[in-house]
């Protein structure tokens, strides 16, 4: 099933603020995208078919479709969910103290839907020293159209 199907809310362009409730929440995001989107929940480790993706294009919250990552901010960390050092913009990401589970962390949420993503730490790679450590199930990619074309007309030669 598409994420987007039943999602009134989903957009790439519109960048408006989204608030709803937890019940609409509810009945327009499947299932696992709600767990850890609105009830903050964490995918197994190494579960994500986006932690080893090498494809090159942009990532998405897949609650709202705000752009949240370029594939060339991504690296491979090893931590078991997809890594990336920056975000797309400064507006991209909301950043709140999450002392939960006795632990000392920055929870990473999308800035137009407040949708958990994971979190950020201060051991990533140069330019930024950041790891945004994103559940893979809230991210939605789309190829880069030049990536795309340079694929086709490569497989067709």
């Amino acid at each position: 099933m598409n994420k987007q199907e039943n999602n009134p809310v989903y957009s790439r362009t519109d960048n408006s603020p989204v608030k709803m409730t937890e019940e609409e929440w509810k009945k327009i995001l499947p299932q696992d995208v709600y767990h850890i989107a609105r009830q903050k929940g964490t995918e197994r480790p190494w579960s994500s078919k986006f932690e080893t993706s090498k494809e090159t294009g942009t990532f998405y919250c897949a609650a709202c479709g705000n752009p949240l990552f370029k594939s060339d901010a991504k690296f491979e960390s090893g931590c078991g969910w997809p890594s990336f050092y920056e975000p797309i913009s400064k507006e991209s990401i909301i950043f709140t103290p999450d002392n939960s589970h006795g632990m000392k962390r920055v929870e990473t949420q999308c800035g137009r839907c407040e949708a958990h993503l994971g979190h950020v730490f201060e051991d990533g790679p140069p330019p930024t020293g950041l790891r945004f450590c994103i559940n893979g199930v809230v991210l939605d990619f789309e190829k880069a159209k030049e990536a795309a074309d340079q694929y086709n007309s490569a497989k067709s030669e």
